[in-house]
């Protein structure tokens, strides 16, 4: 290589990794997935551009490149892949990487071979390279959309696993039915090469993981550059399994370092924080190459080629095939209709369709033996282009308007303790659309709360790290419920003290506890005095106590602050025009002081009102009184 090239070549890595990091501050300024900015500013600094960046200028390595980037972003998402988070959905998750990637393979391939008159072979080829989202996508969308942990989990799981499945199928596909030209589908001939690959990947992440985990468990780094060392074993440990994976069978270093990744991430690794920065911020800069560069390469003749066809496509995929396959999955789970759309709405394609179909283009049109193999390549890499394109575009770049338009970011809500109190309360929390956490240390009890779908953090509740690490920072009710009034106490005061908590509320076991817990401002509820006022409601008021145990079910008693402009200076009476039949002011509040209200009270900006009824018309109420 000439002086010059090299010197070009120092330029064009610059001005990536300039434009990459403006895209992600530009990302973290508009709450966006930085993915958005990233495709939009290889488009404009590229040949279709400006023409500040030809790709090209790389030869054969970018291939190469690409490559081992998407190595350490692979990585990066399987190591952040805790085993909790795979608690939080397991049939959901399975069934999204299982029966979802077969829908979408078989989906996207059906729909291709009619839209766009594609062979079958070449339609299976796109249908496998699209079945995965992966985290180079997910992972920036759930940073700035902060959904229930089942909602990530799943969407995470799904981003790792199909990532390593695309891959493979797609290669497998390649070899086996489209450079053979073979009419004939060897079915047999195919899993052989699929489960070698996969084979060959798991136990190549298996070894080089154990490597490390001893070598980082067992060996002195040094005192001094320990984390350091750390760091870079783990980042060269991911590098070399993708290396010795996929010369043993290609692409199989997909799968090792996805098994590597999500070994790694959960073997309690020493400077684990230190390692997962560090892995962060270089994959931020892989991230940023990846995208950038290949956004450069992108021809609007390849896109425009596919005529009405590709369009067909993009919406079948987004519109009819995702949502199918979300909603076969997510069946019989405690997933929302909300939930199940915004991960229906939310499935951009990323780095691994990108790379991939790119690399085949390439080969295809070096093969002249294969009939129109030019055509075909077109065809290729127009349609996972264009998939790519309008779905990071619209899932990606508006995914938390579609959030917040189904409701599905809600604050969070940590019970401590999760027995049978702890389970009652998080099931009708639940049912209200909270974002509820248990946080449990006993095994027995965490398996029966998992079993019956709730999301449950393992640790002690009166540690401050495992509040964080649940998410006290971003909870709006933090709720101490075991049977230990010393083990609640310290919670109420742990949360009070170190966290930022609209409510705390403790449970009481002992009566004779609840003056001193609410001496030292904890808001407490008594199990024993709970228990007989529920008694006593069934005796005096037995419609009233009937009623209330289906709250959150038929009925609702909500209390919101008012925050509509437009109520300042309104009557009680103007405001009953507004509501929906089937709610009822019962009780408004101001400066501390709550009274059933009379026709004419004036409403002034920050009270608070109680509204009681039937649960859709309640929602709609807090709606008018309190727009989001």
């Amino acid at each position: 290589m000439s002086s010059g090239a090299g010197a070009e070549l120092i330029y064009i890595v610059a001005a990536i990794i300039g434009v990459g990091v403006v895209a992600q501050v530009l990302a973290d300024r508009f709450r966006v997935p930085s993915v958005l900015f990233l495709l939009s500013a290889g488009i404009i600094v590229g040949p279709v551009g400006v023409g500040l960046l030809d790709p090209t200028s790389f030869g054969g390595a970018l291939s190469a490149i690409v490559g081992l980037s998407v190595a350490i972003i692979v990585f990066e998402g399987a190591f952040h892949l805790k085993l909790n988070k795979l608690r939080e959905a397991p049939s959901a998750q399975i069934r999204l990487v299982t029966v979802g990637a077969a829908i979408s393979l078989v989906g996207t391939a059906t729909v291709v071979h009619f839209a766009l008159g594609a062979a079958w072979d070449l339609s299976f080829l796109i249908g496998a390279l699209l079945v995965a989202t992966g985290p180079t996508v997910i992972t920036p969308i759930l940073s700035v959309v902060a959904v229930r942990d089942r909602v990530g989990a799943a969407l995470e799981t799904e981003g790792i696993v199909n990532d390593v499945t695309a891959a493979i199928l797609a290669v497998v596909m390649f070899e086996v039915v489209v450079l053979t030209g073979e009419e004939s589908f060897a079915l047999a001939e195919f899993l052989s090469e699929f489960m070698a690959k996969l084979g060959t990947g798991l136990i190549v992440g298996l070894l080089i993981s154990l490597v490390i985990w001893y070598v980082l468990r067992h060996v002195d780094l040094s005192r001094e550059n320990a984390p350091q060392n750390s760091r870079l074993l783990v980042l060269a440990g991911a590098l070399v399994a993708y290396a010795v994976a996929d010369f043993f069978a290609k692409e199989a270093g997909i799968a090792a370092v996805a098994t590597a990744g999500i070994i790694l991430g959960n073997a309690d690794l020493p400077y684990e924080e230190k390692i997962e920065e560090f892995k962060g911020d270089i994959t931020l800069v892989v991230l940023s190459f990846v995208f950038i560069t290949l956004a450069a390469l992108l021809e609007p003749s390849d896109l425009f080629s596919l005529g009405i066809g590709g369009l067909v496509v993009v919406l079948a995929v987004m519109f009819l095939i995702r949502p199918l396959l979300v909603f076969v999955s997510t069946t019989g789970t405690r997933f929302t209709r909300g939930e199940k759309l915004f991960v229906s709405f939310v499935g951009p394609r990323g780095i691994i369709p990108a790379s991939v179909a790119t690399l085949f283009a390439f080969r295809l049109q070096n093969t002249p033996e294969i009939p129109n193999s030019g055509a075909a390549a077109t065809t290729l890499i127009g349609t996972v282009f264009l998939v790519i394109l309008v779905t990071v575009v619209f899932e990606a770049g508006f995914a938390r308007h579609i959030a917040e338009r189904l409701n599905v970011i809600p604050m969070r809500v940590l019970i401590i303790g999760g027995g049978k109190v702890g389970r009652a309360l998080a099931e009708r929390l639940e049912d209200r659309g909270e974002n509820v956490v248990l946080i449990e240390q006993d095994e027995s009890i965490i398996a029966t709360a998992r079993d019956k779908g709730f999301t449950v953090h393992r640790g002690d509740g009166t540690d401050t790290e495992v509040l964080r690490s649940a998410g006290a920072d971003n909870a709006k009710i933090v709720v101490a419920a075991t049977g230990d009034d010393d083990v609640n106490l310290l919670v109420a005061q742990l949360a009070d003290s170190k966290f930022d908590a609209e409510t705390i509320i403790a449970r009481a076991n002992n009566p004779d506890n609840v003056d001193a817990f609410e001496d030292l401002g904890v808001r407490t509820i008594s199990s024993s005095l709970a228990t007989a006022w529920a008694i006593d409601n069934v005796i005096e008021r037995p419609a009233l106590s009937n009623w209330m145990t289906e709250l959150g079910r038929s009925g609702d008693v909500q209390e919101i602050e008012v925050t509509a402009k437009d109520l300042v200076g309104k009557t009680i009476t103007e405001l009953d025009t507004d509501l929906p039949n089937g709610v009822l002011i019962a009780l408004v509040g101001r400066n501390g002081e709550t009274r059933v209200p009379s026709e004419d009270f004036t409403f002034q900006q920050g009270d608070h009102i109680t509204f009681l009824g039937r649960k859709e018309a309640v929602r709609d109420a807090i709606d008018r009184c309190h727009p989001r």
